[in-house]
């Protein structure tokens, strides 16, 4: 996962101008954005080694792009607040500090609407779309497996339902836009489906960028055993 993760700007080719981040580590009444010109960290984990908690990302924000964020979704009729204050999460900076070390690119973090409603972020993806003619990378972190009560620390054998999940997922992400949405509102009913995730908000991400992918198709591009269970990536164009 760290290789491919480290992978991730020679695969995309043009470097952004800025990146949009959704992660499932972050939910708000409204959708919110971190406004911060340097946000700092939010270490958002407990019983770690006591080094990742002196784990640095420096990387700027941009107001101008929290500003066209809100602006969008306020065009497409959502209400959105702004975060003065909240750190980066590890939903963001873990990432980010293998993809973009340097931490040189302008970042924005946007948070979930709580209710987790598929079809409301679905529509956020939607409206945020012209972030990508704008050179935004648009990106969703959380995990494409998350039963907190299902991993298995010995790795010893996958989790099934996170098999079929995973399978429903990479056939779902290829499909053409109505279809792919369809399947992405309903994704409860997929074969794994909640046992894959008891609780959405490590999916939506996912629906959100689907959202924004327009016309096009998405594609898997990762996938390995993590505690037990498929984990994987999916890419939209490029």
């Amino acid at each position: 996962m760290e290789a491919w993760l480290r992978a991730v700007p020679e695969r995309l080719g043009a470097r952004p101008k800025a990146v949009l981040v959704v992660s499932g580590h972050w939910e708000a009444a409204e959708f919110t954005v971190n406004i911060q010109n340097s946000p700092p960290l939010l270490y958002d984990y407990s019983g770690f080694p006591e080094h990742t908690y002196e784990l640095e990302y420096p990387v700027p924000g941009s107001p101008e792009l929290a500003e066209r964020v809100q602006a969008l979704l306020a065009r497409a009729g959502y209400s959105t607040n702004s975060e003065r204050s909240r750190g980066l999460d590890h939903g963001v900076f873990i990432p980010m500090k293998l993809i973009y070390p340097g931490a040189d690119i302008p970042l924005v973090q946007l948070s979930l609407r709580r209710g987790l409603s598929a079809a409301e972020h679905v529509a956020a993806g939607h409206a945020l779309e012209p972030l990508r003619r704008e050179g935004v990378l648009i990106i969703g972190t959380g995990m494409s497996f998350h039963n907190m009560h299902r991993f298995r620390f010995d790795d010893s054998a996958l989790d099934p339902d996170s098999v079929c999940f995973d399978e429903w997922l990479a056939q779902t992400v290829a499909l053409p836009p109505p279809e792919r949405e369809q399947r992405l509102l309903d994704w409860a009913l997929a074969p794994g489906g909640r046992a894959a995730h008891p609780r959405e908000e490590h999916l939506l991400p996912l629906h959100v960028v689907a959202g924004a992918a327009g016309n096009d198709l998405g594609r898997q591009v990762f996938q390995d055993r993590v505690i037990g269970s498929i984990q994987s990536a999916f890419i939209f164009g490029g």
